[in-house]
């Protein structure tokens, strides 16, 4: 399973990053994490609004960090 975290590097990226280890970890998956801050690609991912969570293909978070708990859930 691949994460993928955009956004500037902020505080709030790093939650977002830092939650979804969490949930991963919860559910005992093995995953990678990609943090991406160049805005040339966040754009050419159709992202509008930072922090935002990929999951494998497919943008799951835009504009807020989510918990751990809503990232686990998201993942069953």
């Amino acid at each position: 399973m691949k994460f993928t975290i955009y956004g500037s590097g902020c505080a709030k990226c790093q939650s977002l990053a830092k939650n979804a280890e969490a949930a991963a970890q919860a559910l005992e998956l093995d995953y990678d994490i990609e943090k991406v801050t160049d805005v040339n690609s966040i754009i050419d991912a159709g992202i509008m609004r930072t922090p935002a969570l990929m999951i494998d293909d497919d943008i799951v978070v835009e504009g807020k960090v989510a918990t751990p708990d809503e990232i686990r859930l998201m993942l069953s």
